[in-house]
């Protein structure tokens, strides 16, 4: 997809973060956006960027782990444009808790979001896709949906289901007009843990402000370099794409180390070598 001129793309999560650089930049480049989050003012608060920039945007308050508010959106989506041409599901959550202590409330909570707000928006605009003659998804995963982590397991759970569901589409799509991307982000500068439910960390620590702030000193990369990195992989159909030097680097310890590299990380853990603390 060599040019986004007269594209029009879906990005769910696009109140803030990566969801937010995604739309202006695309909206930059030429791209019709329908953009949408559970936070109503922030997507508003986007579109009206987008608006100042001279783009144009559809914006909509939208739960992903509604199946039905999806399918409405995608309908509302195609009745303004008359087609999509890129989803990119971005919209995502985290819980930090041992998985001992945590709820199924908060499992279920996180699955829904993370993994069935993906499946929801695949099969919400999948046939629309198809009418496309070069269409894209994008479905964002994590660092932790290569590698597993202490006080992240359910949020590794969510983001390994996103790998493989993302991976067995391609087959599924081989030869169509569709190219499933599968996105790894590793530390990216947002307000996830704003909108966690943060319960401890892997040392113990409770304080929700004590984790934002070690998460910011190894969060290396802005969200706008991930979503220049994530609009590369659409311009290029890059089928698997590692944003971040963390990323690269805990992937290939995964690969090398598939069966121990949880000791690694342990003892780095130990080392506060991986809190830059």
């Amino acid at each position: 997809m060599r040019d986004f001129a007269a594209k029009v793309i879906v990005i769910t999560g696009a109140g803030s973060g990566i969801g937010r650089a995604l739309a202006l930049k695309l909206a930059n480049k030429g791209a019709f956006v329908a953009i949408s989050d559970i936070d109503k003012n922030s997507v508003e608060a986007t579109a009206q960027m987008i608006t100042d920039l001279g783009g144009r945007a559809h914006a909509a308050r939208l739960d992903v782990a509604d199946r039905q508010a999806f399918y409405a959106y995608a309908d509302q989506v195609i009745a303004q444009y008359g087609r999509v041409d890129v989803v990119i599901n971005n919209a995502g959550v985290t819980v930090n808790e041992r998985i001992e202590e945590m709820t199924y409330d908060d499992f279920e909570w996180i699955m829904s979001i993370n993994f069935w707000g993906v499946v929801y928006g695949t099969k919400a605009f999948l046939p629309h896709l198809k009418q496309s003659r070069d269409a894209c998804i994008v479905n964002v995963s994590s660092l932790f949906g290569l590698i597993a982590f202490p006080t992240q397991g359910a949020y590794n759970a969510s983001k390994f289901a996103v790998k493989g569901f993302t991976e067995a589409l391609r087959y599924e799509l081989m030869g169509s007009s569709v190219t499933p991307i599968c996105v790894h982000p590793g530390g990216i500068d947002t307000d996830i843990l704003k909108h966690a439910r943060f319960h401890q960390l892997d040392t113990g620590e409770t304080s929700l402000q004590e984790a934002i702030e070690q998460f910011r000193r190894v969060a290396w990369t802005r969200p706008d370099q991930a979503a220049d990195s994530i609009i590369n992989a659409i311009r290029h159909k890059s089928r698997r794409v590692l944003i971040g030097p963390d990323a690269m680097i805990m992937d290939l310890l995964g690969r090398l180390f598939p069966s121990s590299y949880d000791r690694l990380i342990g003892f780095f853990l130990k080392q506060k070598w991986l809190r830059r603390s």
